[in-house]
């Protein structure tokens, strides 16, 4: 499909006489016309970086959003900002399918510019883009059974079936770099079209994944497409976006990614988190990577400062603490833990969670508590009363400082 997109971008090119880029609605390049010109103008800094870097700064897309290119459904003319390092005025034609954004195809703007006739022929031509771009997100769409028989097999037999599956509908694209994005909670149905996405789908959270037994809810699972396992930028672009609300419209309208945030989806997002999973090559480590996914949009939830979109390579001791997640019990129901996670001493554990934090440190702890040293020593002593743990021994902290940071998982 990336020789169709090129095709069709040469040919507005021609049509205008300019050389043209395609940009999906993330501002990711898909293709670009050739440039033979010799004026050092016709490559702005926003253009060349696009060009060699594949996508645009948020700053520069800030810029072009800001004149409505969002929802325009005719060309739409922006002058130069100098000061963006836009250096030439642009001509956006929006690409659209069914009233909704799937790119943009941008030209430098010159004196006298391309007629009316000529922009209504490459409107034409973006029309026909449109249809390709939304065709290829609902594959990824259609994919959504195998993809979800890959992350809920069972280890074994089981899950290497489901990833020959998904390996043949993918084609050529499954041993293409890839990366994993949960996003939790997520409620109504999945969005029909996620720009970049080679699948979407939506996946039961069990015990293990919401606390409790049982099925809890649902999570978004969405398998992104990379050029390269260290270019991030996009998985995180899309799981901000997710969470922003703007991922499915209300539940059940089938909205694009691209549609306005309401009331509905605020309310339906607001407590979501997400996680990315390590991104890999090919789709052996899949299931290892959604896992993963998994544990970063928890540890997210559990701990705000991670969030709202949480890596798994930078979870620190989430990433061994996750492990617990399919066992509450051994962070509730361990004798050591067991009496102060009971609600009636929440500011005991508070105390003592914020003790090992810093390391011990009884000045640091009570500043960050806001509490007179005498005091922290008092709760710490009922601590260990509670626990029978002694604060004093390096196994006994280990044990607690665990307890403490798994009950998180659990809420």
């Amino acid at each position: 499909m990336k020789g169709d997109y090129q095709d069709l971008v040469d040919e507005i090119s021609a049509l205008l006489g300019a050389p043209a880029t395609l940009e999906n609605r993330d501002f990711r390049l898909i293709a670009f016309g050739a440039h033979d010109s010799e004026d050092d103008l016709a490559m702005d800094p926003v253009r060349t970086r696009s060009i060699l870097t594949r996508q645009s700064t948020a700053a520069v897309r800030a810029w072009f959003e800001g004149f409505g290119i969002t929802r325009a459904t005719a060309p739409v003319r922006i002058p130069a900002a100098p000061e963006a390092g836009v250096f030439r005025g642009r001509i956006c034609l929006p690409v659209r399918y069914r009233g909704i954004a799937q790119g943009y195809v941008w030209l430098l703007d010159a004196e006298p510019g391309p007629g009316p006739e000529q922009l209504a022929a490459a409107m034409e031509v973006a029309e026909r883009i449109g249809v390709l771009m939304a065709e290829e997100a609902k594959a990824g769409a259609d994919l959504s059974r195998e993809f979800r028989a890959v992350v809920t097999a069972g280890r074994g037999w089981p899950r290497d079936m489901a990833v020959a599956a998904l390996r043949v509908a993918l084609g050529a694209g499954a041993e293409g770099p890839h990366a994993v994005v949960c996003v939790a909670p997520w409620s109504g149905q999945a969005p029909p079209s996620v720009p970049g996405a080679a699948a979407v789908c939506l996946v039961p959270r069990t015990g293990g994944d919401g606390g409790g037994e049982g099925p809890s809810g649902f999570a978004l699972a969405v398998l992104v497409r990379l050029r390269t396992t260290d270019q991030l930028a996009p998985v995180l672009s899309t799981a901000t976006r997710l969470l922003a609300g703007t991922g499915s419209g209300p539940a059940g309208a089938g909205a694009g990614i691209d549609a306005a945030p309401t009331a509905a989806t605020t309310a339906r997002t607001a407590t979501a988190t997400a996680g990315v999973g390590l991104p890999g090559t090919g789709l052996a480590g899949l299931p290892g990577a959604w896992e993963q996914a998994v544990a970063a949009a928890r540890a997210a939830a559990a701990q705000p400062g991670l969030g709202p979109v949480a890596q798994w390579s930078q979870i620190g001791p989430y990433r061994m603490l996750a492990a617990l997640a399919a066992a509450p019990e051994l962070a509730r129901d361990d004798p050591a833990a067991r009496a102060l996670l009971a609600p009636a001493h929440a500011e005991l554990a508070r105390t003592a969670e914020v003790y090992l934090d810093c390391a011990g440190q009884a000045g640091r702890a009570a500043a960050a508590l806001g509490i007179h040293r005498q005091t922290l020593y008092y709760r710490l002593a009922r601590v260990e009363k509670l626990t029978g743990l002694d604060l004093d021994a390096g196994e006994d902290r280990l044990l607690l400082h665990m307890a403490l940071k798994a009950s998180r998982l659990h809420g």
